[in-house]
């Protein structure tokens, strides 16, 4: 079920998170074993969505090199920056199973955006190799805009740039911070984890039909 209290009428703009509910991430596990398994990976995408070299990078503000450096100096990594770098390359390792079909199976009435944190390594490869680019009207990425979430200016940007109201758009992210953020900035928002949960939340407000089958 939704964590909303009934379907609003009001929503026209979808706004997607990418990582961990369109893109798969496959960095979580390997942070987790460098830091000795010793935190929750709630508690290390709180510590990552906080972290100064990770806020600095992925608003356009340092470069890749100096992003590793300052990662692995405040997290206490085993690995060198290089090694870490080269596996953080890595970190979106494909769509969820799915995930054009749910999107193509949104009414054209309702506009659709990307908001995401995410860096000059990351976004090429997800707006241009997994296709994802062309299927949305609006791309609001923090390396590009300066502005990430979970912070009021990232949300404010969107709905600025939309020209709408936040009550009526619908956020979807995986990061319970981030949901908890919009919702503050008035924004109807939800947390999903993947695609398939994506595609039950907007099922369940009469978004998009059930799938064929379902």
């Amino acid at each position: 079920m939704t964590n909303l209290d009934a379907a609003p009428t009001d929503i026209q703009v979808l706004l997607f998170d990418v990582g961990g509910v369109l893109v798969q991430l496959s960095g979580v596990e390997k942070m987790l074993e460098w830091l000795g398994n010793q935190v929750s990976a709630d508690e290390l995408w709180r510590m990552w969505l906080k972290s100064a070299p990770v806020r600095q990078f992925e608003t356009g503000r340092i470069d890749a090199r100096a992003f590793a450096a300052g990662v692995t100096s405040e997290f206490g990594l085993p690995v060198e920056p290089q090694q870490f770098l080269e596996e953080f390359i890595g970190w979106p390792s494909g769509l969820y199973p799915g995930t054009l079909q749910m999107l193509a199976r949104i009414p054209r009435s309702y506009r659709r955006a990307i908001l995401s944190n995410t860096n000059a390594l990351h976004w090429p490869r997800v707006l241009n190799d997994m296709q994802l680019g062309a299927v949305f009207d609006s791309h609001f990425v923090s390396h590009i805009t300066g502005r990430i979430k979970p912070d009021s200016d990232a949300f404010e940007h969107a709905v600025e740039s939309l020209g709408c109201m936040p009550a009526q758009v619908l956020f979807l992210d995986d990061n319970l911070l981030n949901v908890r953020a919009a919702q503050s900035f008035g924004m109807h928002a939800i947390r999903v984890r993947g695609a398939i949960e994506a595609q039950h939340a907007l099922t369940e407000l009469g978004i998009i039909q059930p799938a064929p089958g379902a």
